[in-house]
């Protein structure tokens, strides 16, 4: 088959120059965009030297770019596909089946060489489907899901900026509500009093004015500051993210458009298929849809109990932060410990009744759901990680009782039992997404998709696992036979579902569409008893499960 010159211009450039004239090439002259193939003689022509082929080949037939289809691959698509990711001086000629991983021979001597069956692509041709059709379909979807995130991720962004200087606003305007309300009860104090009295009043006036001030500079401005803080980290996450995202739509449209051009070069149907494969994989995995099952390798048992501690700990929540450093919520203790990497407690917090759920807002602070029924304490209270000590910040009151919260960009979602309330970062309430009040917790805990495109919530009065459009649109419901009191629940970064039963004594892991088992992590065989709370740690790949009335939490090494 016929190829065409290697242009210059690297394949992620905007300006098509994949094919270029050859006759153009042959006299050293500037490098000019072919838009004739001749089949006959196997080359490409620019549109002046295509007049002087005509002339010397009256009976060729040439081709132009109205039917680019029926021209051969482009040197340029050949060589991106053919050549080593890894050692770009290489071209891929294997397959390592263990790894499935495309190799070249520099590949195949530095990492594969003891792999059991690494084949010749040339070899594999005949026995693997390409299944490039499909592909094409498929790349369409993530290409679409992609930038439908990529656009989520820009509005969660203005988002947040409403809502600080909408919290900066109210913030200020209560400050001059109190200096107002003052002066206005001062005027009426004032009226009737003598000039000494009223020198009084004045000084008084400017101490209680200074003294507002002051509150107003040491307390609501450190909470501003806390709140830009946090807008700013989530920012940058979000930005980080929507950067992956437009990178992976890069390289997703750049594949799509390269099968199109492929045609029926078996070998580069199936290196294409191959890479294409893979990216579409991270793609899925961006948009936490990997459908990835664990596989349990070891477990470990860690004791978080403390001497102070005045009961056996019950672990109703679990947070892990970005540096590895685990953050525990022991309701019956009224405590929020801070694990080490070695799930060794290096320092607790003691809030003001029993934490209910904890849940990551910025690398270094989380949101705690406080709730106590006698005392009709109903809260969140957000701590700050910094430098191993745990530091209360701000908090903001409920109406109702808070069963558990989690967070998404800027989103807090928190459950009451019976009803899933959507709050900014504020405190302020935006909605009610989904309630049932059929029964005690039927909308019990609260997860959310890498993406936030989708929310789980467990129904621990009927055993079910609902899954929520992000407007509270039920898309699907999961009963769980063997799943007694579905209690904690996590959606890991790759969009993976986990779920603890508090009855069966069990961890399970769920589709991320939230209509499937996919796996039993773990049972009694495994030590979990009365398992209450559920998180995946990214830095140590483990699973980190907390139980009612024990001392110890599980850690499960996972691959």
């Amino acid at each position: 088959m016929a190829t065409s010159s290697q242009s210059t211009v690297e394949c992620s450039s905007n300006e098509v120059k994949d094919y270029i004239c050859n006759a153009c090439e042959d006299q050293n002259t500037v490098e000019t965009s072919a838009d004739f193939y001749c089949k006959q003689c196997e080359r490409f022509y620019c549109g002046n030297c295509i007049h002087l082929h005509g002339k010397l080949f009256a009976k060729h037939n040439s081709i132009g770019r109205v039917d680019i289809d029926k021209w051969p691959v482009s040197k340029k698509v050949v060589d991106f596909l053919q050549t080593c990711d890894v050692h770009k001086e290489h071209k891929i000629d294997q397959f390592c089946n263990l790894h499935e991983q495309l190799c070249c021979p520099q590949c195949v001597s530095d990492q594969h060489s003891q792999c059991s069956k690494v084949t010749q692509i040339s070899e594999l041709t005949n026995s693997q489907p390409t299944g490039l059709e499909g592909l094409s379909v498929e790349l369409e979807t993530v290409l679409g899901e992609i930038k439908t995130l990529q656009i989520s991720q820009k509005a969660s962004i203005q988002s947040l900026q409403r809502t600080y200087k909408e919290h900066s606003a109210v913030m200020i305007e209560q400050m001059l509500g109190n200096l107002n309300t003052y002066i206005d009860e001062c005027d009426n104090n004032s009226v009737g009093t003598s000039g000494g009295n009223e020198q009084y009043l004045k000084e008084e006036m400017c101490r209680s004015v200074l003294s507002i001030v002051n509150e107003f500079d040491n307390i609501t401005a450190k909470e501003l500051n806390e709140m830009k803080d946090e807008v700013i980290s989530i920012k940058e996450s979000v930005t980080s993210s929507i950067h992956k995202c437009t990178t992976l739509h890069n390289d997703l449209s750049q594949f799509h458009e390269l099968v199109q051009k492929i045609g029926d070069n078996k070998e580069l149907c199936l290196i294409a298929s191959i890479k294409c494969k893979h990216i579409i994989q991270q793609a899925l995995t961006l948009l936490g849809k990997s459908g990835k099952a664990f596989n349990v390798q070891r477990k470990s048992v860690r004791n978080v109990r403390i001497p102070s501690d005045s009961y056996k700990c019950s672990i109703a929540g679990i947070c892990v932060l970005t540096d590895g450093q685990v953050l525990v919520a022991d309701w019956k203790n009224k405590r929020i410990k801070l694990l080490n990497q070695q799930y060794q407690v290096v320092n607790h917090w003691d809030v003001t009744a029993g934490p209910w759920d904890i849940c990551l807002i910025t690398s270094s602070e989380v949101a705690v759901a406080v709730n106590d029924h006698d005392s009709r304490i109903h809260e969140v209270q957000f701590i700050t990680v910094n430098q191993g000590k745990l530091v209360s910040g701000r908090k903001f009151q409920l109406q109702h009782v808070c069963t558990c919260i989690t967070h998404h960009q800027g989103d807090l979602f928190v459950t009451s039992g019976q009803e899933l309330y959507k709050y900014s970062l504020n405190g302020k309430l935006i909605c009610s997404l989904y309630g049932d009040r059929s029964g005690d917790y039927t909308v019990y805990k609260c997860a959310v998709s890498p993406t936030g495109d989708r929310l789980y919530i467990t129904n621990w009065y009927n055993n079910k696992l609902l899954t929520l459009a992000r407007d509270g649109t039920l898309l699907a419901t999961y009963t769980f036979p063997a799943l007694g009191g579905p209690h904690g629940l996590h959606v890991t970064p790759a969009g993976q579902v986990l779920v603890c039963g508090n009855w069966s004594h069990t961890v399970l892991q769920v589709g991320w569409e939230g209509k499937s088992e996919l796996s039993t992590l773990a049972t009694q065989r495994h030590g979990v008893w009365w398992p209450t709370s559920v998180c995946y740690s990214s830095t140590t790949s483990s699973i980190i499960v907390g139980q009612q009335w024990d001392d110890n939490i599980l850690v499960f090494r996972v691959e």
